[in-house]
């Protein structure tokens, strides 16, 4: 989407268009590192590394990845074969994780979290220490080149066998501080409880290491309940069967434990049939903390200036309502206290000039 949006009446009296989005100031808490590679940098790795790719040019290749045809969730997760294949060695983690961060400063994104399952990358022979090293770096020279903050989320997944998930825990957990924030688990939710890892989210909380879990996506309200409730998560991805639950979504709201809405994702997985029937105008409404994110920016064709001009066009999200989405992303943020407050200060100004500089009515 890169049209102009149609204008929506604020208490500014400007009007919303996809440029003023683009500057918004953003943070994007859920964004898959393996889901987010440039189409032209996975024809490049793959020549490099004799990986053959199903398409030849980069238009076709991102026409390829671009998920259209899932059925539910494990069809979308797919399509991660293809550009798993070509991280396997640190020169990849690295390129991919610093372009990532380039394409997300372009965006307007001034903080992001990149979440990443370091057990899929050592097939080449790297220990999970290095495949977290070698995106460490990218943070590193991104932040002196673009001034763009960032973190990064080891992943486990849910049908790894918990002792792996215990593993991916403590290596997050010895990053703490140096590049990593946090510690999810992803993958399916169908037949794959979270609980039995629990272990792993306990090792990770008692770290002081902050918690986020995939729920509510490709099973009910009930997965929500078991990633805060059994496992602590702190932060629910994706979220988008909690309203089955009132019950839930008013613990959740009173908590303030956020939900990291994909809005493009969640409709290709069949986790709600349309931009306009998704839950999140119901989740602000609400009182909930609601961030948005791209999920993964190859797989679905998006970015986050997209995701939120889906807000405004298919759920009528108005100045207001776009301006506390933005800064519940960095209320959110998996950093320490005193970054908090300093991201937030950073945040409420660049907001407020935002909000300021939204054109008048009528101007082009």
């Amino acid at each position: 989407m890169h049209a102009e949006l149609q204008e929506l009446g604020n208490v500014t009296g400007g009007v919303l268009t996809t440029e003023s989005l683009r500057r918004l100031p953003k943070a994007e808490l859920h964004c898959h590192l393996d889901g987010s590679i440039r189409p032209e940098t996975l024809l490049d790795l793959g020549r490099e590394q004799g990986v053959p790719m199903p398409a030849a040019t980069p238009a076709a290749l991102a026409e390829h990845m671009w998920v259209k045809d899932a059925r539910h969730l494990e069809d979308y997760l797919l399509r991660f074969d293809v550009t798993l294949g070509v991280l396997q060695n640190a020169a990849a983690l690295e390129r991919v994780t610093y372009e990532l961060l380039e394409d997300a400063h372009a965006d307007g994104v001034r903080y992001i979290e990149v979440r990443y399952c370091p057990e899929l990358n050592v097939r080449g022979g790297m220990s999970l220490e290095e495949c977290v090293e070698a995106p460490r770096r990218a943070l590193e020279r991104a932040r002196r080149e673009f001034g763009i903050r960032a973190g990064l989320i080891v992943c486990s997944l849910r049908h790894l066998p918990p002792a792996k998930s215990l593993e991916l825990a403590r290596l997050a957990v010895a990053y703490s501080g140096k590049g990593v924030v946090g510690f999810d688990l992803a993958g399916g939710e169908r037949d794959h409880a979270a609980a039995p890892h629990a272990a792993a989210f306990r090792l990770a909380l008692d770290h002081g290491l902050a918690c986020t879990c995939h729920a509510g996506e490709g099973a009910g309200a009930e997965s929500i309940a078991e990633a805060v409730h059994v496992c602590g998560a702190q932060r629910i991805g994706h979220g988008t069967r909690l309203h089955e639950d009132p019950a839930l979504m008013d613990e959740l709201g009173t908590r303030g434990i956020a939900i990291e809405v994909c809005l493009t994702s969640n409709v290709q997985t069949r986790a709600t049939p349309s931009y306009a029937s998704h839950p999140a105008r119901r989740y602000v409404d609400h009182g909930l903390r609601v961030t948005l994110s791209t999920d993964n920016r190859l797989m679905s064709r998006t970015t986050l200036t997209d995701e939120y001009a889906h807000a405004v066009t298919a759920l009528e999200f108005d100045a207001d309502t776009i301006a506390r989405v933005a800064r519940a992303g960095f209320e959110a943020a998996f950093v320490t206290p005193a970054e908090k407050t300093a991201l937030l200060a950073e945040a409420d100004a660049a907001i407020a000039a935002w909000r300021a500089g939204l054109p008048a009515r009528g101007a082009r």
